[in-house]
């Protein structure tokens, strides 16, 4: 019994990894131009108007894809839909044709590019269909979920940037989670869009929206 002392401090000082099954964690990001975080009434007065829009971003804290490392490394999704997206949990909403443009990070080697690509494509399958480029771009993002103060920078072409949602921010005193993210993510919670854009090419439009219930913290691991 003397020696547990020692052998509880020898795994303390292991390094964090991913768990058995998981081949990728990290930090995910994303918002909409809709209200995510709504009462019934508005998000039903906002189908088929807004929400065609939507940045998704991932980043790499742990692990790798397709046997390459991709730790630090980010990736994100732009996409733009003919009709409103979004998933209630309970009615799934028509989207119809989705294009969309993949942001790699332009810090990644060529072998990582190839990587991010692959696993944005097989993780976003709805969202990358219609793939009308591929970029290599800066990207940033950083998440603090306590405060819900999360931030995405893709060079000069999209941008998101949020707080958490007060009290100011309940309009009808029936808001809910009305739409689940977009993915498959873990520990979501919603938050206000400051900001979200994107003014790059390779899609029908570009957009730039302040002030909504439009945004999603989360984990992701796979």
């Amino acid at each position: 019994m003397k020696y547990l002392p020692l052998v509880l401090a020898a795994i303390l000082a292991l390094p964090l990894t991913t768990s058995a099954g998981t081949q990728i964690a990290g930090e995910y990001i994303e918002a909409r131009t809709c209200d995510v975080y709504t009462g019934p009434c508005f998000a039903n007065g906002e189908m088929g108007l807004s929400g065609r829009e939507a940045v998704m971003a991932w980043r790499v804290e742990q692990g790798g894809w397709n046997g390459v490392g991709l730790v630090g490394l980010s990736v994100a999704v732009v996409a733009n839909s003919e009709n409103t997206m979004g998933d209630t949990g309970v009615f799934k909403m028509k989207a119809g044709k989705i294009t969309s443009v993949i942001l790699i990070d332009e810090k990644a080697t060529t072998e990582q590019r190839a990587a991010l690509e692959a696993f944005v494509r097989e993780t976003a399958k709805v969202y990358t269909q219609y793939v009308r480029l591929v970029k290599p771009v800066a990207l940033k993002l950083e998440n603090d979920h306590l405060a819900g103060k999360g931030v995405f920078v893709a060079g000069d072409v999209a941008k998101i940037e949020t707080r958490a949602l007060g009290k100011g921010d309940c309009v009808c005193t029936n808001e809910m989670v009305y739409y689940q993210p977009l993915n498959k993510v873990s520990d979501f919670s919603p938050a206000y869009s400051k900001t979200l854009s994107y003014t790059g090419d390779g899609l029908a439009n570009q957009w730039t929206t302040h002030g909504q219930r439009s945004a999603f913290l989360a984990t992701f691991r796979r």
